[in-house]
């Protein structure tokens, strides 16, 4: 069941989504060649705590840290290890969700570390301006296929392809809510867009084939074919105004 959100319950969001960006921006100022990704996720952690707020991934379904840190060919879920040391020319995926006061906000974004391939810079360019193209679909009287069809259409046209193994998702008073909200669609499908819906779009587009299998650690998810993978997401309010992203950084 989607479940629209009064003005107040925004505000807490915005508010929450202001510190989720904050560690967004924090953890990826710390990527650099030499750092494990241990000490990124300690860094965050203690941001976030220091925010008067907790971390909405540590202790989720046995989830055992605050971030999702994912390397190189690691599309999502990423567990940050001391063993995970990053060095010049990889790409690194960090995805932070936040609660304070019973509310949650959800971002992500890939990082480059040292100096990457044009490869790996054009895949990074691609998927964050596939986020905003699926952005400007979310508009008070769309579906929810608009929003994917957009990614979709922008990625494949630059022979990228679009994980259908997951998904974005509604995002409020709990991490994940109805509606779930595909990286790719049909357009006029799906659930209407209605003011007071809140959901976190974030495409996770594959250098190669879109098929990703997950590692014997019940969450690590990779590429099937070792490419690269990027993903970025912001978690966004439908408003009679048009698309109110709640995670820029202020």
């Amino acid at each position: 069941m989607v479940i629209i959100k009064t003005e107040r319950e925004i505000e807490k969001m915005r508010a929450a989504g202001q510190i989720a960006a904050r560690a967004l921006k924090l953890a990826g100022e710390a990527v650099r060649p030499g750092v494990d990704t241990f000490e990124i996720d300690d860094k965050v952690r203690k941001y976030i705590e220091s925010q008067g707020a907790i971390s909405s991934t540590l202790g989720y379904g046995g989830y055992p840290a605050s971030t999702c840190i994912s390397v190189n060919d690691v599309v999502i879920h990423g567990i940050p290890s001391k063993k995970c040391i990053l060095k010049s020319g990889d790409i690194v995926s960090i995805d932070i969700a936040v609660s304070l006061e019973g509310f949650h906000a959800d971002n992500a974004a890939t990082f480059a570390c040292g100096e990457i391939s044009e490869e790996a810079k054009n895949l990074l360019e691609a998927t964050k301006e596939s986020l905003y193209e699926g952005i400007k679909k979310a508009v008070v009287g769309n579906r929810i296929g608009d929003i994917g069809n957009a990614i979709q259409r922008y990625v494949e046209a630059r022979s990228y392809s679009v994980v259908r193994d997951f998904v974005g998702h509604g995002v409020g008073a709990k991490l994940h809510e109805d509606p779930s909200v595909p990286n790719y669609g049909t357009q006029g499908r799906g659930v209407r867009l209605l003011p007071g819906m809140t959901i976190a779009i974030e495409p996770m587009i594959n250098q190669g084939t879109h098929r990703v299998k997950v590692l014997g650690d019940g969450w690590t998810t990779v590429t099937q074919d070792g490419k690269l993978a990027a993903h970025f997401e912001h978690s966004v309010a439908i408003t009679k105004d048009g698309p109110d992203i709640l995670t820029l950084c202020e």
